[in-house]
């Protein structure tokens, strides 16, 4: 399989030229959009998407007894300011 061709634009032009880039998304491209010469985002294809498995992390975090419990007043004036 191989890697699909990327376009990479900056935020204005990635405005200026959504449709037109959301259809080469549609036909396989990736688009990566950047600020200032870094990449802060990729449009994929939707079939190209991570899947995620539900319940992968199970057992990795117990939530506490107390954790609705009311804050500590020290704790809500951080909060009050």
């Amino acid at each position: 399989m191989t890697k699909p061709s990327t376009i990479t634009v900056g935020i204005h032009e990635a405005k200026t030229r959504l449709s037109e880039l959301l259809r080469a998304v549609a036909v396989g491209q990736e688009v990566e959009i950047c600020r200032n010469g870094v990449s802060i985002a990729k449009l994929v294809p939707m079939n190209q998407r991570s899947s995620r498995t539900f319940g992968y992390d199970v057992g990795r975090f117990a939530v506490p007894e107390d954790f609705d419990s009311a804050l500590p007043d020290e704790v809500l004036a951080e909060f009050q300011g």
